[in-house]
């Protein structure tokens, strides 16, 4: 077991700086427990945008709720692996078209192939039903990669709650799927909440924290997990980071210094590398929540640090 974990020098720290000065003067909050403020934080669109390099594709599979949409990208020639891509959200927003340039650069610069998952949310569907699809997006993928993209090998991706719904898949399958679980090579977990009743970085969050205010992350969880108490969200099927992590693969943990979540990344890949997995953590100075799809050079520089890392896995 080795593992590596400290602060990354940011060489564009600046442009975070900026960013954050932005986000204090201009950033609005709506409701998200009020059917008028979750609408208007759906109708934002938090892709960071920017031209792609291949094609988008699209195919629906049978899902626990019905037809399961998985958004593909394929790279030029073979690919390396398959990467499973899981977005962000707070259970309660997003599609994975917003993650179509992350995925993009990952297709060219790692050279998988991406299959992103469009899970349902909630309220509407509160959990498990993400879950459910996402294990059964990554089933889907792990029967069919050889055929539809001559590779076994698997990579798992998620931000946000992207991250958190990927942890929890991956317990899934350890536990349900072992031979599915042992395909997964390596797994990209940016800055998931990982104890949904509140680390000490989350409980000090105020309603002027940026990005992810106090009252954001109780009507993001209000509204995925309606009517649990702190005890009843400790349980290890909601928050990974009170159940038995041995046996998961490779994790790479990334989280900004400023995020609310950053105890769930400093905890979380602690406990993964106690319980005898590799794990690397980098914390970013300056980095609020999501910050990565802030700045376009920070935002390159996160995701060529994830698809390095990603291909040195692929090689080791």
């Amino acid at each position: 077991m080795t593992s590596s974990d400290g602060f990354v020098p940011n060489p564009d720290a600046a442009e975070l700086a900026a960013v954050n000065r932005r986000i204090a003067t201009m950033m609005r909050y709506p409701d998200l427990t009020t059917p008028e403020g979750l609408a208007a934080v759906r109708a934002t669109d938090f892709s960071p945008g920017g031209d792609l390099s291949h094609p988008v594709s699209e195919r629906t599979v049978p899902g626990p709720g019905g037809e399961l949409t998985l958004r593909i990208i394929r790279p030029e020639g073979p690919p390396e692996a398959v990467m499973i891509g899981i977005h962000g959200g707070g259970w309660c927003t997003g599609t994975p078209a917003e993650d179509d340039w992350l995925n993009d650069y990952y297709a060219g610069h790692s050279h998988v192939a991406t299959v992103a998952i469009d899970y349902r949310l909630a309220p509407e569907h509160p959990m498990p039903a993400a879950v459910d699809d996402c294990l059964t997006g990554v089933l889907w993928v792990a029967e069919h990669a050889a055929a539809a993209f001559g590779t076994e090998r698997l990579l798992l991706h998620g931000a946000s709650a992207g991250a958190h719904l990927a942890a929890a898949t991956l317990l899934r399958l350890r536990d349900e799927h072992p031979r599915v679980a042992a395909r997964i090579a390596a797994a990209g977990l940016l800055y998931g909440a990982y104890d949904l009743s509140g680390t000490p970085s989350q409980r000090l969050a105020d309603d002027h924290t940026l990005v992810l205010p106090a009252h954001w992350i109780r009507g993001f969880a209000a509204n995925t997990f309606p009517d649990l108490d702190a005890e009843r969200l400790r349980d290890p099927a909601l928050s990974p980071l009170y159940a038995q992590l041995d046996g998961l693969p490779p994790a790479l943990f990334t989280v900004g210094a400023l995020d609310p979540l950053l105890d769930d990344s400093l905890f979380m890949a602690a406990r993964w590398r106690a319980a005898g997995n590799h794990a690397d953590l980098d914390v970013w100075p300056g980095g609020v929540h999501g910050f990565d799809t802030m700045g376009p050079r920070t935002g390159r520089a996160v995701a060529a640090r994830v698809s390095s890392w990603f291909s040195a896995r692929l090689a080791a």
